[in-house]
């Protein structure tokens, strides 16, 4: 997500006709300078005690979401919140131009199946996509289920879609009000009906049909009530349903009792012939293979175990399959295996690992089709089965690939590119011709040409050599006084390429500056940048992050008082533990479904999948040591003023629990010594953000513009 100051994020701006900027006079310094009357939160006793140090955590009662208490302390935090946004007067202008900019048609890449044709719409507003099918890239689409049916208020989504190798079923799964949990359901293509299968307790499941269509495998984890609440997110299986019978009588595939932790995830190639299921402990980048033949009822055979490295099925021809790797590459290489004959020296490489990372690869016209991340920006390249490299497919400029579509029997490729000022577009590949073509590109009133994505290269703490990528109108003058929204993650080997969001314009179109950092601990460089910012290393990130907005400072773009800095789930964590060390530096700060309490995270909802990144401060000294020291729940001290700051969570967040932002807004709350706001919204009937609303997600972007615009003093003026 992506956010500014003066009314733009994921999808929109305001500019109310084209709102001036005057030099910086609109962004002038705070305007509403005075205490806040915050609610007042009943600071607890309780005390944990760590590898012999004691640990206050006061606000411990805020983790009980439904304790009178709780309610009455949320119910009055957000009408605060509701007073000081709605208390800005072009807050409904604001919504209004972020709804006409939202509202343009958004079309998915087409996937085959059988002779079917399958992709997703949503018309502009539309609260969830539409899924359609068409019998050919020629015939007209005819809609094949709509979840906005589903709710009136569009917070029934769908989770999870595989379509049969034939095209005759959809397995489709919906989550309600942004739940990670899942029922999954199956439509006859043909008719336009459910079938009676209803599959439940599913959880970052997958949909793996067999060939003949007469079945599926998934993972699930137990029923409730089977084990403790606290084991919900453990003892994931794999079973097979068959179609026209009750879950009850699903197959076991694979569990493996002695390893409750790990999870699954079964996965068929194209032709059906077979299954493999990726095994996965929490998000640790390395992830085992399971395998056999998916028309015989053979037991499961290890290809690879879950702690040596990562392994991508890529697909297969015959009995050799194709992986992705960064076994003895961090940075990735190609690999077959002949699946009669696993045994690991007799594997071949096939591409060997390059100077840039390996995004991700598929296999269409019998080709590889590798995407590499070059300085965190995508080229697209083609090399034969046998490891020849054919050539390179042109993309429009600096930007990213936003999906493949194709089938190792395809002669055509669908690709969708995007970048920080280009609509996400559709391409078609043709194979024999070696040519490209615009398949669909989306009309929005946006002329790209008016503005410059750059990139720079600026030094951390430690002397390590960062990129960031800055947008800005090409004529912008650079005064040092320029409002600049830095954004950044930095974790889970996730890689922060160029995207386009609609709430970017205006802050474009205004003369503001746009910043992404692309932070150690992503995957921008491979697996040793990853590893350089987890654990004992997370500090590195925070420091990357420092340094980029003091690169955006020193080189006369911003201000400290014109900087806004924002990040959402592990991106909160980063803004809330860079505020925290470096209060004076920022402007103003959106924290979004943050993760806050690093003593505690581990014990919610699924946040022991995070270890791997993190670590346990129950478990080790060593954890505890360098969680504490930068925990931003721990960090946060009586008497310093903090930055403006507005915290955003949803109380069905069942990902990263709201207790964090609620115990980081009632402690900053406490302890703060300035007279800027410091706020809390909290979302209902929404949760970590996948899913959410069409609706909903215009509410909040227009919440969070009224909040920086009425904070800095900004104007809407008419052009």
């Amino acid at each position: 997500m992506t956010l500014f100051t003066s009314t733009c994020r994921r999808g929109s701006a305001i500019v109310l006709a084209a709102i001036a900027l005057l030099g910086g006079a609109g962004w002038s310094s705070m305007s509403d300078a005075r205490r806040f009357d915050y609610p007042p939160a009943r600071r607890g006793d309780v005390v944990d005690v760590y590898w012999g140090v004691r640990v206050a955590d006061p606000y411990r009662w805020l983790e009980d979401p439904d304790s009178p208490e709780t309610l009455a302390w949320v119910e009055a935090q957000n009408r605060l919140t509701r007073e000081y946004i709605d208390g800005f007067a072009d807050r409904e202008a604001i919504e209004a131009r972020i709804r006409r900019l939202w509202n343009y048609p958004r079309v998915s890449l087409p996937a085959r199946y059988g002779t079917r044709y399958f992709f997703s719409r949503n018309d502009g507003l539309q609260n969830q996509a539409v899924i359609y099918v068409q019998e050919s890239l020629d015939a007209e689409p005819r809609g094949l289920l709509d979840p906005n049916r589903l709710s009136e208020d569009g917070t029934v989504a769908l989770s999870t879609l595989s379509v049969s190798e034939d095209g005759r079923f959809v397995a489709y799964g919906l989550s309600e009000s942004g739940s990670d949990w899942q029922t999954i359901h199956v439509r006859d293509v043909d008719t336009g009906r459910d079938l009676g299968d209803v599959l439940r307790w599913c959880r970052f499941s997958n949909v793996a049909w067999k060939g003949d269509a007469s079945g599926f495998w998934y993972n699930r984890f137990p029923a409730e009530g089977e084990v403790p609440e606290a084991e919900r997110s453990m003892h994931s299986k794999v079973y097979f349903h068959r179609l026209g019978t009750p879950q009850d009588d699903d197959v076991l595939v694979w569990y493996d009792a002695e390893h409750p932790e790990l999870g699954y995830y079964p996965i068929t190639t194209d032709d059906g012939t077979w299954l493999f299921v990726w095994v996965w402990h929490g998000t640790d980048p390395r992830n085992g293979i399971l395998f056999r033949r998916a028309d015989e009822d053979a037991p499961l055979r290890r290809l690879v175990a879950h702690d040596v490295a990562k392994f991508s099925p890529v697909g297969a021809v015959g009995s050799v399959a194709y992986f992705e790797t960064d076994l003895d590459a961090p940075r990735g290489r190609i690999i077959a295996v002949d699946l009669e004959h696993p045994e690991r020296d007799r594997w071949r490489e096939i591409v060997p690992q390059g100077d840039d990372v390996i995004d991700f690869v598929s296999l269409v016209d019998d080709r590889l089709v590798i995407a590499y991340l070059h300085d965190a920006h995508h080229r697209l390249t083609i090399w034969s089965r046998e490891g020849k490299f054919e050539g390179e497919i042109e993309l429009p400029g600096i930007g990213a690939l936003a999906g493949i579509s194709g089938r190792r029997e395809d002669t055509e490729m669908f690709y969708a590119f995007t970048s920080f000022t280009y609509p996400t577009t559709a391409f078609r590949y043709d194979f024999r011709t070696g040519r490209s073509s615009v398949f669909h590109a989306p009309e929005i009133d946006f002329d790209p040409s008016r503005y410059v994505t750059k990139q720079v290269f600026f030094e951390s703490r430690d002397g390590t050599r960062v990129p960031m990528f800055i947008t800005h109108r090409r004529d912008l003058e650079l005064d040092g006084e320029r409002p600049t929204w830095l954004y950044g993650y930095g974790g889970f080997n996730i890689s922060l390429t160029p995207s386009f969001r609609v709430s970017r314009l205006l802050w474009l179109e205004q003369g503001g500056v746009y910043a992404v950092a692309n932070l150690r601990g992503g995957n921008e460089y491979g697996e040793q940048w990853h590893q350089q910012g987890i654990l004992d290393r997370k500090q590195n990130v925070f420091d990357d992050f420092i340094a980029a907005a003091e690169y955006l400072i020193d080189n006369g773009y911003t201000s400290r008082r014109r900087l806004v800095i924002n990040g959402g789930s592990n991106g909160g964590l980063l803004v809330a533990a860079c505020m925290t060390q470096r209060p004076d530096l920022f402007g103003a700060v959106i924290c979004q479904v943050p993760v806050i309490d690093m003593l505690r995270y581990h014990r919610f909802t699924v946040g022991r999948y995070w270890v791997s990144d993190y670590g346990n401060a129950e478990e080790s000294e060593e954890a505890f040591r360098y969680l504490y020291a930068y925990s931003p729940l721990h960090n946060v001290r009586k008497g310093t003023a903090y930055p403006p700051t507005l915290i955003t969570t949803a109380d069905t967040d069942d990902r990263v629990v709201p207790a964090h932002a609620k115990k980081f807004a009632a402690t900053l709350q406490w302890a703060d010594a300035g007279n800027h706001p410091i706020l809390i919204r909290i979302e209902t009937k929404a949760g970590h953000g996948a899913g959410k609303p069409t609706s909903k997600l215009i509410e909040e972007v227009a919440d969070i513009y009224a909040f920086i615009y009425r904070t800095f003093g900004l104007r809407l003026r008419d052009s």
